[in-house]
């Protein structure tokens, strides 16, 4: 028997009829009928703003932090800019592509999504990487992450996905991590997450620095050239500096040792001179690709592999040039996916349709009213006309009577008073007229339901060393999930992926037996080919340029060997950093004080990318009980790295348990008047990976 509405109390203590109380409703109480899909013209067609439910949800998942970003808090912005070395007018209009040397500022801010302002740089997180261009046609923004696709392919699903990886309501933790019930438990539900599980537990999620990373747009766009053709597009930053990322273990100690590790090593790079630069590149393609793809092109949660569409290098960004105040332009600048200029223009992806209603209520909220444009860090540089006027903290408004248009002033009869400006449709903004037909519906398109394809592809493209770092990972993530249901389910995706991690991650969790698949809503496609630019391992740098060396020294150290490692190390085009047991430094065999840059227990091994270690006999006797000593030696080994030393440190690495351990990634810097050059060139690799796949005691 169905409850009266109590009216007399707002409708506080209304029910719905007794046996419904678990019935979804909107914040007005209207029951919902579909919370996965956003109301569309057709299965692939565009999201419609009449979609009250998509559009109060989003709402209010906008509204829900003041003042920090509810995601990406944790930013870190470089002023910049980008010079156009290809043009490309047979697929755009758009100023920016279209003049051979034309450089156009920019401002490029980095971040992590899930952690709070406060959170660590090296949380294992997905990376934004977002980049204002202040074009002559106005701002574009091109919004994206350090990995091409998503979690979800609807961004009715967005309030979902980020409430179950922030912290838990009920306790307020875990912060800035993955590793718990709700995130997993949401995910195994969401079988079009499995690709971006693959990526977020690569080493994608733990860069070395934002320097060594790459950036994608993740949708796929259009093109439009001055003829009105069409291409699709997807963009992609390639790190001129190559590809680096560090290993679990040693993020959870740079985190420690330095919990602005990414920002510093920003700041640092840029200060020195080092400007890191990344080349745009676009993958274009037409309708006839799009339709004969293997998946849809609109599904965010879908690569087009760089071996079916080359990326097409056509300018370079250079971040040159730190803020000068980190309030007024790092937090306040304000990124949106609907700022694009005449000649690029947005797919019909769901994902991207949500973006651009989300991210201006966003800033709408967090920057206190519709002026946030006035703020410098978000002013376009070309000229700004309008009849727009007032708001909160409006900094300037439209000049003269007319605040209207149409309006006649201007126009004769002695009329003075400026007209104010008119649209232009020749130079002006056209949305590329698509063709639309469909009714409206709350459906996902069946072109989006193959989920484990790609995601296959991506672990079989990777090395044997990155596949061990993911199963690795997954057996983590997994380990710290309470709930035995939702790792089985979890491990029933992972089948339809590779068996062999499925088997790994299971043992590793300690299930007696392997759960049966998870349903596929599509068979996947288990033969899609290796992409190798999926690897990071097959995408480094092959040189130590812009990498960091720790040079630990203590009395007595050889003066030649010091003076020869920095030397080798500015050649290479890398920093080097003196530690020592204290901060005044040692003093060196030839009578002189080398100033340290750290004391050893605030320079440890992990914020280097390979280490030296030069002392005398003595000193290295005195240290080999000094646990932060220990601590360098051994993590250097553990993680892999290239590591340096002379004979004389024999009694340091003996209590460290290496000396009767090192292998080709040790090198004796007494082994010839070259030494350090060759060590340096060597140190090129990065990484000596052969020392993981041998059993440690």
């Amino acid at each position: 028997m169905a409850k009266e509405f109590n009216l007399s109390d707002g409708g506080a203590n209304h029910q719905l009829p007794e046996g419904k109380d678990d019935v979804m409703t909107t914040a007005q109480g209207h029951p919902v009928a579909d919370d996965q899909n956003w109301l569309s013209a057709g299965p692939r067609g565009p999201q419609l703003l009449e979609d009250h439910v998509a559009r109060e949800k989003i709402f209010h998942f906008d509204h829900e932090r003041i003042p920090e970003r509810v995601v990406h808090a944790r930013g870190y912005g470089v002023h910049g800019h980008f010079e156009l070395k290809k043009a490309i007018p047979q697929y755009s209009r758009a100023a920016i592509f279209n003049d051979v040397g034309t450089k156009t500022p920019t401002f490029t801010r980095f971040s992590t999504v899930a952690g709070n302002k406060g959170s660590p740089d090296l949380a294992r997180d997905v990376r934004g990487f977002a980049t204002k261009f202040y074009t002559p046609e106005g701002n574009w923004d091109l919004v994206g992450n350090n990995i091409p696709v998503f979690f979800i392919q609807d961004a009715i699903k967005f309030p979902d996905l980020i409430h179950a990886a922030k912290p838990a309501p009920d306790r307020g933790f875990p912060q800035a991590q993955t590793a718990h019930d709700n995130f997993w438990d949401f995910v195994s539900l969401s079988p079009e997450s499995m690709h971006m599980i693959m990526w977020i537990m690569s080493d994608r999620t733990i860069p070395r620095s934002f320097r060594f990373m790459e950036g994608f747009g993740v949708h796929t766009f259009r093109l439009v050239n001055q003829a009105g053709k069409s291409h699709f597009v997807k963009f992609h930053w390639k790190p001129r500096q190559g590809l680096q990322s560090v290993i679990w273990n040693e993020a959870l100690k740079i985190n420690g040792a330095d919990p602005d590790f990414h920002r510093r090593d920003m700041w640092d790079a840029i200060d020195a001179g080092d400007y890191p630069q990344w080349d745009l590149g676009i993958q274009v393609f037409d309708e006839d690709f799009a339709d004969s793809f293997e998946f849809d092109v609109l599904d965010a949660t879908k690569i087009i592999p760089e071996e079916q569409v080359p990326v097409e290098i056509i300018g370079t960004l250079t971040l040159d040039a730190n803020v000068d105040n980190f309030f007024a332009e790092t937090e306040q600048v304000a990124f949106c996916t609907q700022n694009i200029v005449p000649g690029i223009d947005h797919s019909d992806d769901p994902l991207l349709q949500g973006r651009n209603f989300s991210y201006l209520d966003t800033q709408l909220k967090r920057l206190g009213g519709p002026n946030f444009t006035h703020i410098p860090i978000n002013a376009p540089k070309c000229p700004v006309r309008h009849f727009q006027q007032d708001g909160h903290m409006a900094m300037h408004n439209p000049k003269g009577r007319a605040n209207y248009e149409p309006n006649s002033w201007g126009m004769g009869d002695g009329a003075e008073e400026d007209r104010g400006p008119r649209a232009s449709p020749d130079r002006g903004f056209q949305s590329y007229p698509a063709e639309i037909s469909g009714p409206k519906v709350r459906v996902r398109s069946e072109t989006f339901a193959d989920h484990y394809s790609q995601a296959r592809q991506f672990y079989v493209s990777q090395t044997p060393v990155e596949q061990t770092h993911m199963a690795n990972a997954l057996t983590f993530e997994l380990s710290k999930v309470e709930r035995m249901d939702i790792r089985k389910r979890m491990v029933g995706h992972l089948r339809h992926i590779d068996d062999g991690v499925a088997q790994e991650v299971a043992d590793g969790i300690g299930l007696t037996e392997m759960p049966d698949k998870v349903p596929a809503a599509r068979d996947p496609i288990t033969d899609l080919p290796e992409s190798p630019a999926l690897s990071i391992l097959r995408n480094g740098p092959d040189n130590f340029k812009g990498r960091k060396l720790g040079i630990y020294v203590a009395d007595g150290a050889d003066a030649g060997v010091v003076k020869a490692l920095q030397k080798a190390a500015k050649e290479a085009g890398a920093m080097a950093k003196i530690v020592a047991p204290h901060i005044a430094g040692a003093m060196l065999s030839d009578g002189n004080k080398l100033q340290a840059d750290e004391k050893i227990d605030g320079g440890p091994s992990v914020v280097f990318d390979a280490v030296a270690v030069v002392m005398s006999e003595e000193s290295a006797i005195r240290y080999s009980t000094d646990k932060p000593s220990i601590d360098f030696v051994n993590d250097a080994f553990a993680h892999a790295k290239f590591v340096a030393y002379v004979p004389a440190v024999q009694p340091l690495f003996e209590n460290a348990g290496v000396w009767n351990r090192m292998d080709g990634g040790f090198f004796n810097l007494s082994s010839g008047t070259d030494a350090a050059s060759e060590f340096l060139a060597q140190c090129g690799k990065l990484r000596f990976w052969d020392r993981e796949s041998v059993k440690q005691d």
